[in-house]
């Protein structure tokens, strides 16, 4: 999509982010993969080059990811699949993070489960405390949390080998559990004022 089409919602996004009374946050989607991911490396000159093993395998572990953009604090939850129940089951979670004279803002993609029919009682319930933003279609890189995937993807699955779908879950939990509470890593990755 052009950049100048994005314009007006990445004005939006920094007018949100300014305005004390809410807490924006953006929420996503992930799989990381059991395979890891090959990349380059530097290996020092005298040593010699690694073997690197690669598991042939498609398991994956799936989770949400809400990122506040004021102070970086991220909130997570594995889930065995995505649709709109375990989707509505994350934002009960997160309702819970919101602080009390606040209202939430979440910058969300157009999956399908974000619109669907079974949220719509929740939402209604709790219309004063939260409220849906949903990205331009095909626009991943105006939502903040992508940010967050990628470092994990490069700080615990980049030429790594995982023997059991348990050890990927492991490390990535170990690295999420450094972001739980707000943080400047959180803040910096993903501020947008």
């Amino acid at each position: 999509m052009p950049i100048r089409r994005l314009k007006p919602y990445i004005k939006k996004l920094r007018r949100l982010g300014h305005d004390e009374k809410l807490d924006l946050w953006s929420v996503d989607e992930c799989h990381f993969q059991q395979h890891g991911s090959r990349c380059v490396m530097w290996v020092p000159p005298e040593d010699t080059d690694p073997t690197l093993l690669h598991a042939p395998t498609r398991k994956s572990v799936a989770l949400f990811g809400a990122v506040n953009l004021r102070n970086g604090r991220l909130i997570t939850q594995f889930s065995s699949r995505f649709d709109a129940m375990t989707f509505k089951r994350f934002l009960q979670k997160l309702l819970k993070f919101r602080p009390a004279d606040r209202r939430l803002v979440l910058i969300l993609d157009n999956a399908r489960y974000h619109h669907a029919s079974l949220l719509q009682p929740l939402l209604r319930e709790k219309r004063r405390l939260v409220t849906l933003s949903f990205l331009p279609p095909y626009s991943p890189e105006l939502n903040p949390v992508e940010r967050v995937w990628k470092l994990t993807r490069r700080l615990c699955t980049h030429n790594q080998y995982f023997p059991q779908l348990q050890d990927l879950t492991d490390a990535v939990i170990k690295q999420l559990d450094l972001w739980k509470r707000p943080n400047s890593t959180m803040k910096q990755l993903c501020g947008i004022t």
